[in-house]
């Protein structure tokens, strides 16, 4: 199955399109991977879903940023919340096991 996710950067940020599955996950790794080291924004306000595949891309992507210094988020696509409460993520997707809420 192909994916309709699209990625586009624009100075420190990767704009998301579409949506993050398991499809998108495959697709968009290689390039995402190589770039992720001089990000420090992740926009999701024109992703319309996000699995569990494409909520492992994020928060790999972010843990990536966090260690170069930036990793700002924004947008709530379908999903991510929900997927965010299961696997004890914060807000900017990082492991919180910890976290006050639970």
């Amino acid at each position: 199955m192909a994916s309709d996710a699209t990625a586009r950067v624009e100075g420190d940020a990767l704009h998301l399109a579409g949506t993050l599955d398991r499809a998108a996950a495959i697709a968009l790794w290689p390039q995402l991977a190589a770039l992720a080291g001089r990000l420090r924004r992740l926009d999701l306000n024109a992703v319309e879903r996000v699995d569990s595949a494409g909520m492992a891309l994020l928060a790999e992507l972010s843990a990536r940023m966090r260690s170069n210094g930036g990793a700002t988020i924004a947008g709530a696509p379908v999903g991510l919340d929900e997927l965010r409460a299961a696997y004890r993520l914060s807000p900017d997707l990082d492991f919180n096991a910890s976290s006050a809420e639970h």
